[in-house]
């Protein structure tokens, strides 16, 4: 792995516990130089790593993946420390990252299978992967793509977010697989030339595939309870700021009353607090910047006329904190309606019919219904211009496996035909 601390003169950033707006920690502030050297390490060693077998590929991913789990508390408070997810999150989300890495490693031989009338199709690495992680839940969003991209033989620089840099540093350590894998730090300033370098064959960026409005439709006879405990659990959790949490809920009419006053109650009784604190059930936001960012769009709906029901108000003090909060039928210019927030807030507009309820712009990357009626979830999956539908469920997470599409991704195919 390089060390771009030896070889060039940078300045440093510092990694900030969103709980109390303290430095935890410092990482390079790597720029252009330091991406360059990256993939150029990553580049020199691809051709060896290409070329061991699947199968040792896969050995040393599981014996990482077992050095992961010894040390999956001290990753978990690590994560908790420079995202603020209360740490019971963050042990889940560590806990999703070393089963996807123990995924890949089961896939077993690579690079090659059955093809028709005897002939062979082969995959083959790319080369150079870059990757690009979130500071939302990152080990979890980050390691199907890091373990897919390896076993398959390619190398990888890795990029944690500036922001949540820590746990993936240490990840990387605990892997230690060499110069395949190489860590990148650095802002925008290190993204932008590792993601445009002519040595880069392909750039991930987990979690975008969800990217988008998470929207919530709830049809009448729906138990308005459950309704709200779903849609509370995934627009609160990591202080809604995955990709996939809650952001709009569109409700029947005859159950909106008693879904308000369910959702409403969940938001209240949350407790706010450091992710280490015992007890926390929501940690605070990233930093000021996305406390503004968010705040801004709370203020935003409220001006343009809708009515705001719980939280709206900065909790003031160490740290970032912003509480759950509700606002019903915002208008469409809303900046809360035209865009992701990113934070606590659900936007809950009354409808008349389920039609109605199915009416809504394609800025949406996930849909959830809960109806009690099939023809009506079978209308809504049809219908909605999301490009993930569950029915029924609102807070789910996937199980941690080997994603066709993304092994797709991370290789080349070619087909031989055999004479």
């Amino acid at each position: 792995m390089l060390d771009v601390g030896v070889f060039h003169r940078v300045p440093e950033l510092a990694v900030i516990d969103p709980a109390t707006g303290e430095a935890i920690g410092h990482v390079p502030a790597c720029a252009a130089p330091e991406a360059h050297d990256a993939v150029l390490a990553a580049r020199s060693a691809a051709g060896a790593w290409a070329r061991s077998t699947p199968e040792a590929r896969g050995s040393l991913l599981k014996a990482a993946a077992r050095r992961l789990r010894e040390h999956a508390r001290e990753l978990a408070e690590l994560q908790t420390r420079e995202t603020g997810a209360p740490l019971a999150a963050s042990l889940g989300g560590v806990e999703r990252g070393i089963a996807a890495i123990e995924a890949y490693a089961e896939l077993g031989p690579l690079d090659s299978a059955a093809g028709p009338r005897g002939g062979l199709i082969v995959r083959e690495p790319r080369g150079v992967v870059a990757i690009l992680m979130p500071w939302a839940d990152p080990l979890a969003a980050s390691c199907s793509a890091l373990a897919a991209a390896l076993v398959s033989g390619n190398a990888v620089v890795l990029k944690p977010s500036e922001k949540a840099p820590l746990a993936a540093q240490r990840v990387v350590e605990l892997l230690d697989l060499g110069e395949a894998l190489q860590l990148l730090h650095g802002d925008d300033r290190a993204a932008r030339p590792l993601s445009t370098h002519p040595g880069v064959d392909l750039v991930i960026r987990p979690g975008e595939e969800a990217a988008g409005s998470h929207l919530v439709v709830i049809d009448a006879g729906t138990d308005p309870e459950w309704a709200a405990e779903q849609v509370a659990a995934s627009a609160y959790a990591g202080a809604g700021q995955s990709c996939g949490s809650v952001e709009r809920v569109n409700v029947h009419r005859s159950v909106a009353e008693p879904f308000l006053d369910a959702l409403v109650a969940h938001a209240r009784a949350l407790r706010s607090g450091p992710g280490l604190a015992p007890g926390t059930e929501l940690g605070p936001l990233i930093d000021e910047e996305q406390r503004l960012w968010v705040h801004r769009q709370v203020q935003d709906a409220v001006y343009e006329g809708a009515e705001l029901l719980a939280g709206g108000e900065p909790l003031y003090g160490p740290g970032y904190f912003y509480p759950p909060t509700v606002l019903t039928d915002a208008p469409a210019n809303a900046l809360v309606i035209c865009g992701e927030t990113r934070g606590p807030v659900v936007t809950v507009r009354t409808v008349d019919s389920f039609g109605e309820a199915l009416l809504v712009d394609d800025r949406m990357g996930i849909a959830s219904v809960l109806t009690p009626l099939h023809a009506n979830a079978q209308r809504a999956w049809r219908e909605l211009p999301a490009r993930t539908v569950s029915v029924d469920a609102v807070f789910c997470t996937p199980r941690p496996g080997a994603e066709p599409e993304l092994l797709a991704a991370v290789t080349r195919t070619k087909v031989v035909h055999l004479a």
